[in-house]
């Protein structure tokens, strides 16, 4: 789609219809005439013609219209001329195209803002005109006046229906979106639903994500004053139970609650840990009551998404943001995140550049990529699939200079050149590009899983949407219980599941200090760290070439400096990912290093306490990491037991007499012990 042409969807929706159109009456008949019969001769439309005859002006406006969906435009009713009634002359209507007119330079208000939006009209000459008769006492309308001419372009039939003109919802589709309004889906969600239900593709139902906002924004069944006068008095009723829980808020002019942001006890506890890397996702309303919401959310050392925060703003505005990344620094001690994460919100982005200058902001992949429907379906078509897999092969692409080039290469290729959303993409590149972000700590929240798992936790406590005022309690259920006692359970199930791979010392040590989930994002380097070869630089001491065995070229450049604790690889996955990546493992390997350095085991990955319920995971905890220890000194006998005959002699019989003891000891059934004892645990904490 041209820059032309998105100007000409975008500025639609201009507000003013009192528009000069200056037409000549004494030049249509003739003229429209040869234009009629030129144009009939180019579409398959039916076209208007002189002498045309409709029994209402409504019909002739439809039939126009239709015409107009037809050919790449919309039209709209310009102006009436005459006396209306039998006897008393003609009544003559105007339809023009939606470009028609001209819009006049606004006078600037200082004390009032300016919406900066281009008008699409340029003074479009395209128009239907049709007049009143009477013929044997019936009236009628009749075409007298017809020109197709436009001084603008046309859109392509997969375009049009964006056109405002095309854009309806039916009173069916307000019912299902209203249901869904209820239930507190989002608006993303429920054009994703409605698409499922009538089995179109994505971004081609007949209205878009903005019309549905408009429509709930008159979707209001809450009293929302009262609603927000219990809503504190809920933070205040919390406050006074729990010191700890923190909370602001604003009240406007007409003392009406404006913002207000809130933190739990155990989140500000998380967060001095888990608070590197932070995703503030802005993309949702709570639909009910009309307003924003922003959530703090992270990911704990294993890999499970933890909440530190949220607000609900009236305006989605920079003073808004501003005021919400405040409230949200105070909540967490001023200690600003090392990356954040967020969605393309221009206002947003400006104020975490004036509230968190140090912080390195990115943008959420998921976030972009779930637009991509509606962006390039229409436009790239059946090659829609093919240029997603060359923007996913760009995005994984390690070098800046590669991902540009190839980048160039793909505009090329599918004739992107004067499409906005790819040139905007380019011009936000270093925001969410993955060659310009790997020098910064994201904790894997960029992956594809772990995105489905934040949005899924964020939905979870999303959807208890019933009175504003409970929300905030609403929300401390969902967290507090729901979600920490299923990450309990999944540590667990993954403590047991941990199995060693390599026999590598390197790997029992890593998996007697870190999570299962970061010990298996180290252990699947590890085992690909097999597969390559390191070469010591003879002129520089510490520097390594490492390369995959098959390749001749390429490879990264390391650099282990042992006596100075330094270990670096040009690949920056450690830096990334908080994990040592397969080059620098394999240099371990090379120079006999049986355990990883302190350093680069990060605290935000070991097997840590760090839950308000400590108790409870304490007792979760302690079998799996039991079994844990017993596996890593089973690998360690192993290797040292290997080494001669007398060893393996050794071992061999203190293990059969080991094995004796361990059969006559009874087994206890853990199940019913542990429950037991996590029942009254759970009871006994309560929630912060």
């Amino acid at each position: 789609m041209s820059d032309e042409t998105s100007q000409m969807i975008e500025g639609y929706d201009d507000p003013s219809d009192q528009r000069s159109f200056s037409l000549d009456d004494t030049s249509s008949t003739e003229e429209s005439l040869d234009n009629t019969r030129q144009f009939l001769q180019l579409s398959t439309h039916a076209a208007p013609y002189i002498g045309q005859r409709f029994v209402t002006h409504d019909a002739a406006y439809e039939f126009y219209s239709e015409f107009a969906k037809g050919c790449g435009f919309s039209i709209r009713r310009h102006r009436t001329e005459g006396k209306d009634g039998v006897g008393k002359g003609l009544t003559r209507r105007y339809f023009v195209c939606h470009r028609a007119g001209n819009t006049p330079i606004k006078t600037s208000n200082d004390n009032k803002p300016q919406r900066n939006r281009k008008s699409s009209r340029c003074g479009c000459q395209a128009y239907l005109r049709i007049s009143k008769s009477v013929d044997l006492g019936i009236p009628e309308w009749r075409v007298t006046g017809f020109a197709n001419h436009h001084n603008h372009e046309l859109l392509e039939p997969n375009q049009v229906r964006f056109l405002p003109a095309y854009r309806t919802i039916s009173e069916v589709d307000k019912s299902r979106i209203f249901m869904f309004a209820k239930t507190g889906i989002s608006v993303q969600q429920m054009m994703r639903l409605l698409e499922l239900e009538k089995c179109v593709e994505p971004g081609y139902l007949p209205f878009t994500e903005k019309d549905v906002r408009n429509l709930l924004q008159s979707f209001r069944k809450v009293d929302q004053e009262d609603d927000t006068v219990d809503l504190l008095r809920m933070c205040k009723n919390i406050r006074d139970k729990d010191p700890n829980f923190r909370y602001d808020y604003t009240i406007d002019a007409n003392n009406r609650l404006e913002n207000i942001a809130w933190s739990y006890a155990s989140s500000v506890q998380s967060y001095e840990i888990f608070g590197d890397a932070v995703v503030f996702d802005t993309t949702h309303r709570l639909t009910a009551f009309d307003m924003p919401i922003g959530i703090w959310v992270g990911v704990n050392n294993y890999g499970m998404p933890c909440f530190f925060g949220c607000v609900l703003l009236r305006e989605d505005n920079m003073r808004s943001y501003s005021w919400a990344l405040k409230a949200f620094l105070r909540f967490m001690n001023d200690k600003a995140p090392q990356t954040i994460l967020t969605d393309q919100n221009m206002c947003l982005r400006e104020a975490i550049s004036i509230e968190m200058p140090r912080t390195k902001h990115g943008l959420c992949i998921w976030l972009i990529v779930a637009k991509f429907p509606s962006w390039f379906n229409a436009v790239l078509g059946e090659r829609y699939n093919e240029w997603k897999a060359e923007f996913y092969r760009l995005y994984n692409l390690e070098t800046m200079e590669d991902f540009e080039l190839g980048w160039r290469d793909m505009v090329h290729s599918f004739g992107l050149h004067a499409n906005r959303h790819i040139t905007n993409l380019f011009a936000l590149r270093t925001l969410w590009a993955l060659p310009y972000l790997r020098s910064h700590f994201f904790a894997g929240m960029t992956t594809t899983a772990q995105s489905k798992s934040i949005n899924a936790f964020i939905q979870r406590f999303l959807s208890a949407q019933t009175r504003l005022a409970h929300f905030v309690e609403q929300v401390a259920v969902a967290v507090d219980f729901k979600d920490q006692a299923g990450e309990q359970q999944t540590m667990q199930q993954n403590l047991q599941n941990i199995c060693l791979k390599t026999g590598a010392p390197m790997e029992s040590h890593a998996a007697s200090v870190l999570t299962p989930y970061a010990f298996c994002k180290l252990q699947e380097e590890l085992v690909l760290a097999a597969h390559y070869a390191s070469f010591q630089f003879q002129l520089e001491d510490g520097c390594f070439h490492v390369r995959h065995h098959t390749k001749l070229g390429g490879g990264r450049k390391v650099i282990w400096v042992p006596q100075d604790g330094i270990l670096n690889c040009s690949c920056h996955h450690f830096e990334f990912s908080g994990i040592l990546c397969r080059h620098a493992l394999r240099v371990l390997s090379t120079m006999n290093c049986f355990q990883i350095p302190e350093h680069y085991l990060p605290l935000r990955w070991r097997r840590i306490n760090t839950s308000p319920i400590k108790l409870l995971q304490v007792t979760l905890n302690d079998h799996g990491e039991r079994v844990q220890t017993l596996q890593s000194m089973v690998s360690t006998l192993m290797t040292e037991s290997s080494k001669s005959k007398e060893r393996l002699q050794i071992a061999t019989e203190h293990i059969s007499m080991l094995l004796s003891r361990i059969r006559e000891q009874p087994v206890l059934t853990h199940g019913s012990r542990d429950s037991s004892s996590t029942r009254l645990l759970i009871s006994s904490s309560g929630h912060s």
